[in-house]
């Protein structure tokens, strides 16, 4: 009896593992296909005093077969830092690649990946955050099921499997009709909640690709937020892997 017991504990716990995994592959297959797009976003930084400051973002996304997905974000407001630029190299396996052109000093700098777990312009999102979510990148480990908002979601656990993260570990609920994110808990190395990221509002585009145009970021360690609000998207926006080269981000206007 024993014997079976056990049997059983290890079944189950082969089949959350292999669920969280599932789950994971069939987010990021429902999401595949969309080749470029460009956006336009809102940043919107609270600090703990419920002082707010607006920051208006170009985007620019390619998708990369085999691969992680390529992203640029360009700054037009405020005036101090307009034209600063953010590129992404995502990758499956290998470390991301970052770089960031500051107007201010008139050069590119790449974005060292020990560094990377740091904010990134003063907004409560990591420079990790800002590459794609490949299903390589974590160990997936599935909670169950649980209603969020008024939707079932599956619940899983995400275990970075690349260095120089910020975090611990990360709780996602996806939306099982969808497959979308609803919500992300970030943990500190210290296995302290940190953040909590929520996707609202989303929308759906050539009749397949959701995309929330609210996402929300709220640090319960040090009280501040971030909203993303995210408008003008245009698939199918003509842009080619050369539109993405760190030489040049000083010369985007």
């Amino acid at each position: 009896m024993k014997f079976f017991i056990f049997l059983v504990l290890i079944t189950n716990l082969a089949f959350a593992d292999n669920k969280g995994l599932e789950v994971a592959k069939e987010t990021e297959s429902r999401d595949s296909g969309w080749v470029n797009f460009t956006a336009n976003m809102k940043m919107i930084l609270t600090d703990r005093k419920g002082r707010s400051a607006i920051r208006e973002i170009r985007t620019k996304n390619l998708e990369v077969q085999g691969d992680g997905d390529k992203s640029m974000s360009i700054f037009d407001t405020p005036r101090d830092i307009k034209g600063t630029a953010m590129l992404t190299f995502s990758h499956r396996l290998n470390v991301d690649d970052q770089w960031l052109y500051l107007p201010a000093l008139k050069r590119v700098k790449r974005i060292s990946s020990r560094n990377k777990s740091g904010p990134f312009m003063g907004s409560e999102f990591a420079y990790e955050d800002l590459s794609s979510q490949e299903v390589e990148k974590y160990e997936h480990v599935y909670l169950g099921e649980e209603s969020l908002n008024g939707a079932m979601a599956f619940k899983s656990k995400r275990i970075p499997n690349y260095k120089h993260t910020g975090y611990k570990k990360q709780i996602i609920w996806i939306e099982k009709d969808r497959y979308i994110p609803l919500k992300i808990d970030f943990y500190d190395r210290k296995d302290s909640l940190l953040k909590t990221l929520t996707f609202n509002n989303y929308q759906q585009y050539l009749g397949k690709y959701w995309r929330a145009l609210e996402m929300k970021v709220v640090n319960h360690q040090n009280g501040k937020k971030t909203k993303l609000l995210w408008s003008n998207y245009k698939f199918d926006a003509g842009l080619k892997d050369n539109d993405f080269k760190p030489n040049k981000l000083n010369r985007l206007r």
